[in-house]
């Protein structure tokens, strides 16, 4: 209660410090690096990440891309590889005159050096750049080599998909929370009993979406996934909070002597609620931190410190937003839309059996979905990107004319003989869907003499400590055969030098793989065990953890089961995610109805009776809850042409659909069918001596 006071004292002066945190705000969001590549994520001490810091160590080479040039004379072409030499941040380029003079004619070569840099009317070089494949440096350069060659030039590799992609992503990003707010203030201007009051939450909501924003700073830089979509989930998530402290405000005005003594209880009561719905969502996020995959710590410390925000924002911004309002309030107030729930409930309660039934039919086809779902994802990074995007233009291209899917380089021991070299070669271009394998030991031969190479050439496969080979697959990155590809290589490399790398976007991408699939499951465990001692904490029983955690987790299965029956594919990030989110942010709706299930319990009332009034009195919060993430996130999923950040808004809003219809109609069913269990093994459900009301006048 003295905090409320405080805060109704203060009013003023909380909002003024409020407006003032804003401008430091604005500032660390926008000085916050964003990582648009989700390959620098893996862990440091894998042999492909390490393999990428000695290429830039040892070689000075980062990035690496091939441009396709088509219908190009070769002494334009030449030209053009000097300026695109000349490009800030490029390091080398390879290409035919690399190997030899112009006034050689190319027909000369050895037709495996033909073929690799010549396909009908294209030809294609080889650029590395001296800066990391997502480095701000990179992306400039990437488009200053577009800008040079124009309309008969397509730049491949990860570097232009990561260019592209934040491109894309400034592009949209206003959008998605211009939908959010938009969509989710519709829903609660209609069912709330207030025109203004969303208006009211959005800003006080915005304030600590901005300040969480603008704390990233000090995180070095967030990921191009999480800035997309923290900004829409923390709005989601922490309205709930919002409508609480208003019902509550609404609530103490009838009983209390004036509005500031209303909003002083209303905050107390606040308070207490809002901790422990919002600690279960946190946790949920705090889950992700478990990742290896380091993309789930970015995703999960950035929103488990947007919700502790938003909570902050409620019992104080909020409060005194009201207050100074309130007159406006009062005159803008209408009736709510959302029915008296009582006969829903009590048909509901009635036909309990019913829904145990639905529930028992769809759990093993929605867990058996889940599961397949969870085999089906895919990992080409490339895959989640338009079709008309310069980056899938160009890998089309890349794979079409010249037949190449992905390209692998390797890091040998350069004290590895020349002999050894050409045999280790000659084995690896053995390997299906090789197509060749390009280094300094596979140029020189009878037809092509070392000492005719150029310096740059040498230089740019060989150092001190390492040769460099480039392996071209036909295999695309993730697909099934790139990574046997992959093993079968790596195996060759091994014997002949115990500490060769084998580096490259679908090695990488081979390793993302592996780490998260353990990391799915080491997340949906953590969350699962954190949620559960949370809810056991506060509703001090052993069965009512497992009910809620149960039916939240059969949501679950039906929402990421679903994609299986329909014939579609997720990102791979997206069951992770929401498996964790959907489980926090949603069992709360659970929580609630609990809650006033055993009070009714606890007061004496019968298992229907409790169950009813439960019932009839959660339906319209967690409606409203659920239609404002639903609300948040549908429109993006619409709107957004990056799958990735489409599917997880997708996957939510049904998610939150999914979930109030499981806890509306089956988790009463569950506390019908589990009553004298719960009662048994939870604290606080013994109240004075049981009586039964008639159904009449449950309804009354």
């Amino acid at each position: 209660m003295k905090f409320g006071k405080a805060v109704v004292k203060y009013r003023i002066a909380i909002l003024v410090a409020a407006v003032v945190l804003l401008i430091p705000s604005v500032l660390g969001m926008v000085f916050t690096r964003i990582n648009y590549d989700m390959l620098t994520y893996l862990p440091e001490e894998m042999d492909t990440v390490a393999g990428q810091n000695i290429l830039m160590d040892d070689f000075g080479k980062g990035a690496f891309s091939f441009v396709i040039l088509e219908d190009m004379p070769e002494k334009d072409v030449a030209a053009l590889k000097e300026k695109i030499e000349q490009t800030e941040h490029v390091e080398t380029v390879l290409w035919y005159d690399s190997l030899a003079d112009l006034s050689v004619p190319m027909e000369l070569l050895p037709d495996r050096f033909y073929d690799a840099f010549n396909a009908g009317n294209a030809t294609m070089m080889a650029v590395f750049f001296d800066s990391s494949t997502s480095s701000d440096d990179t992306m400039e350069a990437i488009q200053a080599v577009r800008s040079i060659a124009g309309k008969q030039c397509f730049v491949s590799g990860m570097s232009a998909l990561v260019t592209d992609l934040k491109d894309l992503c400034e592009q949209e990003e206003p959008v998605y929370v211009g939908i959010a707010v938009l969509l989710a203030c519709a829903a609660m201007m209609l069912f709330m009993d207030n025109w203004i009051i969303p208006f009211i939450f959005l800003i006080s909501i915005g304030m600590a979406i901005l300040l969480n924003m603008g704390t990233n700073y000090f995180l070095g830089e967030i990921s191009y996934l999480t800035k997309a979509l923290s900004a829409v989930l923390q709005l989601a998530v922490t309205m709930d909070y919002s409508i609480f402290l208003w019902h509550s405000y609404c609530e103490q005005k009838e009983i209390s002597p004036n509005h500031k003594t209303a909003m002083a209880v209303a905050i107390k009561e606040t308070i207490s609620s809002v901790v422990g719905s919002s600690v279960t969502t946190i946790a949920g996020f705090i889950a992700l931190c478990f990742m290896s995959f380091t993309l789930g710590r970015d995703l999960g410390i950035v929103m488990a410190k947007g919700v502790l925000l938003g909570v902050v924002g409620c019992v104080t911004t909020l409060p005194a937003l009201i207050l100074c309002l309130d007159r406006l309030l009062e005159k803008t107030a209408h009736r709510s839309l959302i029915p008296k729930t009582q006969k829903v409930a009590g048909w509901v309660t009635k036909r309990f059996p019913i829904f145990l039934a639905v529930f028992a039919v769809l759990l093993v086809p929605s867990y058996l979905g889940y599961e397949k779902t969870n085999s089906e994802v895919y990992y080409d990074l490339g895959a989640s990107l338009p079709e008309d995007m310069e980056y899938v233009i160009a890998n089309t291209k890349l794979h079409e004319k010249f037949d190449i899917g992905s390209t692998h380089m390797i890091l040998t021991d350069a004290g590895l003989s020349q002999k050894e070299s050409k045999a280790m070669i000659r084995e690896m271009e053995q390997v299906g869907g090789v197509k060749y394998v390009l280094g300094l030991d596979s140029v020189v031969g009878s037809l092509v003499p070392e000492e005719i190479l150029p310096e740059s050439l040498t230089n740019v496969l060989q150092s001190d400590r390492w040769k460099l080979l480039l392996v071209n697959s036909e295999y695309k990155v993730a697909s099934d055969e790139v990574n046997g590809q992959i093993d079968t290589l790596n195996g060759i490399l091994k014997r002949y030098d115990s500490e060769g790398m084998l580096i490259g976007e679908a090695p990488c991408t081979k390793d993302m793989i592996e780490v998260t699939d353990t990391d799915f499951k080491v997340v949906n465990t953590v969350s699962i065990v954190l949620i559960f001692l949370i809810i056991a904490f506060v509703t001090r029983s052993i069965t009512l953890p497992v009910i809620l955690v149960a039916l939240i987790e059969f949501a679950i299965f039906i929402n990421l089961g679903l994609p299986h029956y329909l014939g579609q594919s997720l990102p791979f990030i997206a069951p992770i995610c929401i498996s964790t989110i959907q489980l926090g942010a949603t069992v709360d709706y659970a929580i609630l109805m609990t809650t006033r299930y055993k009070k009714e319990r606890a007061s004496g009332l019968g298992k229907r009776e409790s169950v009813s009034i439960a019932l009839s009195t959660s339906i319209p919060s967690v409606t409203v809850s659920a239609l404002g993430l639903f609300a948040a996130t549908f429109g993006v999923a619409l709107y957004s042409n990056v799958d990735m950040i489409s599917a997880l808004c997708h996957l939510m809003a049904r998610g939150a659909v999914i979930s109030v219809l499981c806890v509306v109609l089956i988790l009463p069913a569950l506390f019908m069918l589990f009553d004298k269990v719960i009662c048994a093994t939870s604290l606080g459900f013994k109240g004075r001596k049981n009586h039964s009301l008639t159904d009449s006048e449950v309804l009354s």
